[in-house]
């Protein structure tokens, strides 16, 4: 990922990449199609380039309104009714201009290679704010504390070396009492009443509706963490035409289906196998059926994988409605998953997620996201342009081979590499012992991982 630091060496040379990323990807025309529109003034595009800039030039929108307000070429008042606009179709541009850049990646990669939409929910923190309309109360998992803001429900698209977020809601409560700030009354046929009556909606609703308007993005999978892991979940996305691979949660109150018996994962593992593979750790795995509610005839069938984890002695267990794929290649698509957690820390830590502007309305915090979540994306083709020649021109297109995901005898040809260097540079031992140790460990590796490194090598 091309860090912050690095694009901000040179004022010149952020604003010259910011407007090729403007004009490559017809933000003027992206604006129009989502209904940014001025009847007069300033046009929209000028606006949203100058506050998707600030991050990368170190300013802050407040401090710089205040303090040098001719630095920017619009006013105080232009920056906050573009921010707190209603009628600006957010989602969907965020959704044209990643589905642009999605095709555009799609043309360097080959089509054997499994693109899949990642799911997940992170805490939005205002906990500073009062004001903040449909401001509720969500528990942090990480201080283990409530705090105010909302739930970020973020959808994402990842090939496994490039993630691009595809759209978002900020989720309040269902229930009105526990809102702190309710939402202005607006009319209903309006795209600002719908996004606040999504806010209200439950967590797999915004989700279906996430995945259906995300309909035309190319991902087999959806990938999604043990929170989302319930049978009822499961079973509507794939409904959407998509399967999942999902972690699970390891309790008795959720039963499978196994030869003709509703039984909780605990009694499952122990049908799975005995020990992990050394090398894979992949305890084994068992077909199941699963179904949407108690009284349900229509049962779906999966497979569920137990994996030892490396961090302790206890076990996972991933979830695959594809019953076809191979443990394996279950455990490899989830791993993508990873992807989404390093674009919530990026947002946060550097693009100044929930931080830049001081909003009060629930439309300033829907563009504030959205902005950065643009802000991600340039930075995602910009780390992609400096890892893949083809994407310098046409040109390296037909000559160069795609980045392809690391296979496991290139793994081990890293780690046989990095032991022989160590070996080479103890003093205390010879050459001559330092081969031998070497030979003795190429020997003792089983044979068919012996000629996956020949021909690696």
């Amino acid at each position: 990922m091309t860090s912050i630091s690095d694009l901000t060496r040179n004022e010149n040379a952020v604003s010259s990449r910011i407007d090729q990323f403007f004009i490559r990807n017809s933000f003027s025309k992206l604006l129009k199609q989502s209904n940014f529109y001025k009847e007069a003034g300033i046009p929209c595009v000028t606006i949203l380039k100058e506050l998707f800039s600030l991050v990368f030039t170190g300013k802050n929108l407040y401090r710089l309104l205040k303090m040098n307000p001719d630095e920017l070429s619009f006013r105080k008042n232009t920056a906050y009714r573009f921010l707190n606009a209603g009628h600006y179709n957010w989602s969907k541009l965020l959704l044209l201009l990643v589905s642009g850049i999605i095709a555009y990646i799609d043309t360097l990669t080959s089509k054997d290679r499994q693109s899949v939409l990642i799911v997940d929910d992170s805490l939005y923190n205002r906990n500073r704010s009062k004001k903040v309309e449909l401001l509720t109360r969500v528990f942090d998992h990480t201080t283990h504390k409530y705090l105010k803001g909302f739930r970020m429900l973020t959808l994402g698209w990842s090939d496994g070396n490039t993630f691009l977020p595809l759209g978002f809601s900020l989720l309040s409560s269902q229930k009105p009492e526990k809102i702190l700030n309710p939402a202005k009354p607006l009319d209903k046929r309006t795209i600002a009443y719908k996004r606040r009556a999504e806010a209200m909606k439950s967590t797999t609703d915004v989700l279906i509706d996430l995945l259906r308007y995300a309909a035309n993005i190319p991902a087999k999978y959806v990938l999604f963490d043990s929170w989302f892991a319930h049978p009822k979940t499961i079973l509507r996305v794939k409904q959407e035409k998509r399967d999942v691979i999902c972690m699970l949660k390891i309790t008795e109150k959720i039963h499978y289906l196994y030869n003709g018996k509703w039984q909780p994962l605990q009694e499952l593992r122990k049908l799975a196998g005995g020990t992990a593979d050394s090398k894979t750790g992949i305890i084994g795995s068992v077909i199941v059926q699963i179904r949407e509610e108690r009284k349900s005839q229509k049962y779906t069938e999966a497979r569920i994988v137990f994996v030892q984890d490396r961090r302790s002695k206890n076990w996972l267990a991933l979830l695959s409605t594809d019953v076809a794929q191979v443990e394996e290649e279950i455990v490899r698509i989830y791993g993508k998953r990873w992807d989404i957690e390093v674009f919530f820390k990026v947002c946060k830590s550097h693009l100044a997620l929930a931080k830049e502007y001081q909003g009060r309305s629930f439309d300033a915090q829907v563009a504030a996201t959205s902005i950065v979540f643009m802000r991600y994306a340039m930075l995602a083709v910009e780390s992609r342009n400096s890892l893949d020649d083809r994407t310098i021109g046409e040109l390296f297109y037909y000559y160069s081979d795609e980045i392809e995901d690391i296979k496991l005898s290139e793994s081990l040809m890293i780690l046989i590499d990095t032991l022989r260097h160590a070996l080479n540079h103890l003093p205390m031992i010879s050459q001559e012992a330092a081969n031998m140790i070497m030979d003795t460990f190429l020997n003792s590796i089983p044979h068919s991982l012996k000629q996956k490194l020949i021909l690696a090598a």
